[in-house]
């Protein structure tokens, strides 16, 4: 099989490994299928469509819809080099998904409006697929049902699509919980690289980065240590599934 690429941009190298860890453990990659490239770092990759299988994106710490100057250089490199990567993806027409950032990202790139009216606290929350989502090959193959349980935790989200983007999938709070461009870019606003022990451990290594009130962590916490959240991780080994190609 060619590879894939995973994608991140968290600046602390412990997150990033965890980061890179989950997906690998849910898309049931190993090392050498899933090549990790962190962009908060690294410049754009040059791509060539025969030589890969796809690409996944991970979260991110960052928020694309912030004023400029608020962003620091490793965002403003990030940023700059995800429009490269998108730029090559959708001319070669590169199977991409892109987790919780990707939302900013993807929607970014397909002219989307990305604000903080639909942001999330911490949380698990009900997802409902459209009918586009209920025959999308990645979710049909990922076996989802028409609602199941997300995982959240955003600041910003999709206001508004362009036309030539498909809602996938919805939530109560948040109307794009997952939407499609051209042929195979997709992004989710729920996390599907995480479960509910690994959205844990990401929340406490972010607790202090204006995702939800410190002092009621550990009540959220309870809250979640009641709710599973295992469906979702299911649409990364349906992507490498269905978009693997030979070598």
């Amino acid at each position: 099989m060619k590879p894939f690429l995973l994608l991140t941009t968290r600046p602390e190298d412990d997150v990033a490994s965890a980061e890179a860890a989950s997906f690998q453990r849910f898309s049931e990659l190993d090392h050498a299928d899933l090549q990790w490239i962190r962009l908060e770092r690294e410049d754009a990759p040059r791509i060539r469509a025969e030589e890969i299988s796809g690409i996944y994106l991970g979260g991110s710490p960052f928020t694309v819809s912030d004023p400029v100057e608020s962003k620091s250089a490793q965002q403003i490199h990030a940023e700059k080099a995800l429009t490269e990567v998108l730029d090559q993806v959708m001319e070669q027409d590169i199977p991409f998904l892109g987790a919780c950032y990707g939302i900013g990202v993807l929607g970014t790139h397909a002219g989307a409006t990305i604000d903080r009216t639909h942001g999330e606290p911490l949380g698990a929350v009900p997802i409902t697929l459209t009918e586009a989502g209920r025959e999308d090959p990645v979710i049909v193959e990922a076996g989802l049902p028409e609602v199941f349980t997300g995982l959240v935790g955003h600041k910003e989200a999709v206001t508004a699509l362009p036309l030539h983007a498909t809602v996938l999938a919805t939530g109560e709070q948040c109307p794009v919980q997952m939407f499609r461009v051209g042929t195979r870019q997709y992004a989710t606003q729920f996390h599907p690289e995480m479960d509910v022990p690994a959205v844990m451990e990401r929340a406490r290594a972010y607790r202090d980065h204006g995702y939800f009130d410190p002092g009621e962590m550990e009540d959220i916490f309870a809250l979640l240590g009641r709710r599973t959240a295992d469906l979702p991780p299911h649409l990364l080994r349906a992507f490498a599934t269905v978009h693997a190609r030979g070598r």
